[in-house]
């Protein structure tokens, strides 16, 4: 479904309700199988927590998680601790060029079976269950957050818990801490020193019910949105904690340089359009801990005339699409320059955004929400618009609410 997005004006005050984040909810998802007394509220309705869910309870010998990334790392380390199971477990051509292989020499460490069907390093995979009686493993700092959680979380079901060492500069801490939080949450103990994470092995809990907040990631298309609009407009969003265990809540922050305040408020946070950006110098940010927001930031610099030089992005190229080259093309289209490196984005000031422009989504979700904030400044396509149901189904639904014109478009 391609649709056009009219030129716009957001209301001047909008509520808007975000389901739980993807994030928790597919890490809990993993502990609920573990252990099933425990109960979870606000769950994410995103596709990628819906495959998860699915997987997890179904007995087929075919697993396929389609685009969800998340859920092929966890289920890669969830399916290898299942003692007499064998399951395939594939997904989109896409999910197929997603390397893994990280993570199954990990697991293999830890005396797992694991084959690749088709090529080496890279999904589908064939797993047979087994009981993993090795305690320690290391990997390299820098790799992606999941492989590390997908460890950490059936860690306090090992035979002997799990020591895992990290080599060299950690990146995407508050994913891990997150996962450490969660594992907390739940009565597990563990510990992270220096580069050393260690998870007590836990063959029970006690009963239990964690509520999800919502999800940040979700979030900064409004900040995006109050961003380009008029000074005083605002959007209020919930259920969101000041005490955030999700890395893009730095979004409070970063948007003060946009002139978008926070306000924390009743389990909700008011983002208000507080002054007008007149800034001629270099937007700077190292997003290394929050990659999933810098195809939104780079958008609102953009909208805004604005200079942005972005790094720590080097997860960027394996996710859904080449997510930084992906912003090169489609920023281009719209009249920017933008030069990216292995981990970085530079973002020209740019003085005008071509107007009747379609944006390629790549089958990323992101790519779709990222840029649809710009129909505040023009009118702009989005191709394959429903790829937004990967984290969050109601999006376009609930811009048409804060007075978005949306229409269907055949480009």
């Amino acid at each position: 479904m391609n649709i056009q997005l009219n030129k716009s004006t957001l209301n001047k005050q909008s509520t808007i309700n975000i389901t739980g984040s993807k994030s928790e909810s597919n890490r809990l998802l993993l502990l609920q199988a573990l252990y099933p007394n425990i109960e979870i509220e606000n769950l994410s309705n995103s596709d990628d927590s819906q495959v998860m869910s699915k997987a997890l309870s179904s007995s087929s010998e075919i697993i396929d998680v389609h685009h969800a990334g998340t859920a092929m790392r966890f289920l890669t380390a969830y399916f290898a601790t299942q003692a007499g199971r064998e399951v395939v477990l594939t997904g989109s051509d896409r999910m197929k060029q997603r390397p893994i292989k990280i993570l199954i020499d990990a697991l293999k460490s830890l005396g797992a079976e694991i084959s690749y069907l088709e090529s080496e390093g890279f999904p589908p995979l064939k797993i047979t269950g087994k009981k993993l009686t090795k305690n320690s493993v290391t990997l390299k700092a820098n790799v992606s957050s999941q492989y590390i959680s997908a460890l950490l979380l059936i860690a306090p079901k090992l035979k002997h818990g799990l020591e895992l060492t990290l080599d060299g500069k950690v990146t995407s801490i508050p994913y891990i801490k997150m996962t450490l939080s969660l594992l907390k949450q739940v009565g597990i103990e563990t510990s992270f020193n220096g580069n050393v994470i260690k998870v007590n092995q836990q063959s029970s809990i006690k009963n239990q019910r964690l509520i999800i907040e919502s999800d940040w990631s979700s979030a900064s298309y409004y900040y995006s949105l109050v961003a380009l609009s008029e000074v005083g407009t605002i959007v209020n969003l919930s259920s969101y904690k000041e005490n955030s265990l999700q890395g893009d809540s730095v979004l409070a922050d970063i948007y003060k340089m946009f002139g978008v305040e926070t306000t924390y408020l009743n389990n909700s946070i008011i983002l208000q359009k507080s002054e007008t950006v007149n800034r001629q110098t270099l937007i700077e940010l190292d997003l290394s801990n929050a990659p999933d927001i810098a195809q939104t930031i780079a958008v609102t610099c953009f909208a805004l005339g604005l200079e942005c030089k972005l790094t720590g992005l080097h997860t960027l190229k394996i996710k859904e699409t080449d997510r930084l080259l992906a912003l090169k093309i489609e920023i281009e289209k719209l009249g920017g320059e933008v030069s990216v490196s292995e981990d970085s984005l530079l973002l020209e000031a740019s003085k005008a955004i071509k107007s009747q422009v379609a944006i390629d989504t790549y089958n990323d979700h992101r790519m779709a929400m990222a840029f649809a904030p710009l129909a505040l400044k023009t009118s702009i396509g989005i191709n394959d618009a429903e790829v937004v149901s990967k984290s969050y189904p109601s999006f376009w639904e609930d811009l048409k609410n804060i007075g978005f014109q949306i229409i269907p478009n055949d480009f």
